[in-house]
């Protein structure tokens, strides 16, 4: 969840949604999103809405501590019912993130996962995904997590270079996260994620590489590789600002997508979205694709971020200003915005131009559709699933896919 918060309109003291917002509800998967927002340690990268014990300590009292964060949390999700009305959906995937989700007990990760159970019930074939860092998970810990329902697991792997992590203020022992692997496997994890981020000041091709070869190598069916991004305000601008370390590049970051993206195909993985592979379709990450793809998702949380059916609203950031809320009886949004028509198609050609089946050309307008044209004369859009009605990238239109998907939305 992003640090900072957009503006909007205020968010109804109750939570309540315009009706337009559930017509047509049955035709949308719904998932839930559970943010918890505590982390051990900052990284000095890291600009999302978390807290260390020493950021709270003071500034929310017991309405901030982790220790019953799992009760404050399923106060949102009992409201979400409400909300929601009798909105017969089944919950499609469910999605714990941070922070640290498994700073929490593994019983209390379960209880957020048997709120959303009981109050909407859950899909036969739902994606049940925690995020974890692999220093606060053992076997015990994982196979608790398996027998309460969680059947993906998604850990924060960065690096298999020391001094890569060091710049990134990650912690972890080296060799933990594939370790983590085996154990998830043994556990009864079916699907399992590796996180990578390329391009640390300090990084060079082979240890790149060395990356990418451990984590296939542990044997996941997932891996997730993003370009580290520099975000005003962290530790790591500040180094960056003092010339501590370089300034990341872009032609880098180009160079180890390629190396990336040719390791992921020799080892059996397919891309399906520009930063993400999988071995199998069963593989995908559906929780993503429901935001890929413009569905509906509550997340609960401070700062978490929500949709359904056009409106989207956001949650205030500090724990103690969001357990205040939820324990008075109101809302814990901070505010919201009704997307028009337009928003929702921009919105809809910047995400889903992103994925393997591309976006539809019948959302580009007359200027887009020239744009695309081009890009396709460019080596940007593949030829065939063009003239079958679809932009989808090439190899090089991935590299590029900002700058194209700038044109296709005029």
């Amino acid at each position: 969840m992003p640090s900072v918060l957009p503006d909007g309109e205020p968010m109804p003291e109750d939570g309540a949604l315009p009706a337009s917002a559930l017509l047509g509800a049955g035709e949308r998967p719904l998932g839930f999103y559970l943010h918890v927002p505590y982390c051990a340690t900052r990284c000095g990268y890291c600009d999302f809405n978390t807290y260390t014990a020493t950021e709270l300590r003071g500034s929310g009292g017991v309405l901030a501590s982790r220790d019953n964060y799992a009760d404050t949390l399923n106060d949102e999700v009992r409201l979400a019912r409400k909300v929601l009305g009798d909105d017969p959906r089944p919950v499609r995937t469910v999605f714990v993130g941070g922070g640290t989700p498994t700073l929490l007990a593994a019983a209390d990760l379960v209880r957020m996962l048997d709120a959303v159970r009981q109050e909407f019930g859950l899909a036969d074939d739902a994606e049940i995904t925690t995020e974890a860092n692999p220093e606060s998970v053992d076997a015990d810990y994982l196979a608790e997590l398996r027998a309460g329902g969680f059947n993906r697991i998604s850990f924060g792997m960065q690096s298999a270079r020391q001094h890569v992590l060091k710049v990134l203020d990650r912690t972890h022992t080296p060799g933990r996260p594939e370790a983590c692997v085996a154990e998830a496997r043994k556990a009864g994890f079916e699907h399992v994620n590796l996180d990578l981020i390329y391009g640390t000041p300090g990084e060079s091709d082979d240890d790149w590489r060395a990356s990418l070869e451990a984590a296939i190598g542990a044997g996941p069916d997932h891996v997730s590789a993003y370009a580290l991004i520099v975000e005003e305000g962290t530790q790591l601008a500040r180094r960056i600002r003092r010339g501590e370390v370089p300034m990341t590049d872009d032609d880098v970051h180009a160079d180890r997508y390629l190396i990336a993206d040719e390791m992921m195909a020799q080892a059996g993985f397919d891309w399906y979205e520009v930063s993400n592979w999988a071995t199998t379709e069963a593989g995908r990450c559906l929780h993503n694709e429901l935001y890929w793809r413009g569905a509906d998702w509550w997340g609960a949380g401070p700062g978490a971020h929500s949709h359904v059916g056009g409106v989207r609203w956001w949650n205030v950031k500090h724990p103690g200003a969001y357990a205040a809320a939820l324990a008075g009886g109101r809302s814990p949004g901070a505010g919201r915005e009704v997307l028009a028509a337009e928003d929702r198609r921009v919105e809809r050609v910047l995400l889903e131009l992103r994925l393997r089946e591309g976006c539809p050309l019948e959302l580009l307008k007359p200027a887009g559709l020239a744009a695309a044209e081009r890009a396709v004369q460019d080596g940007l859009l593949e030829p065939g699933p063009y003239a079958r009605g679809r932009a989808v990238l090439t190899l090089r239109g991935r590299l590029l896919a900002d700058a194209v998907v700038r044109d296709l939305v005029d």
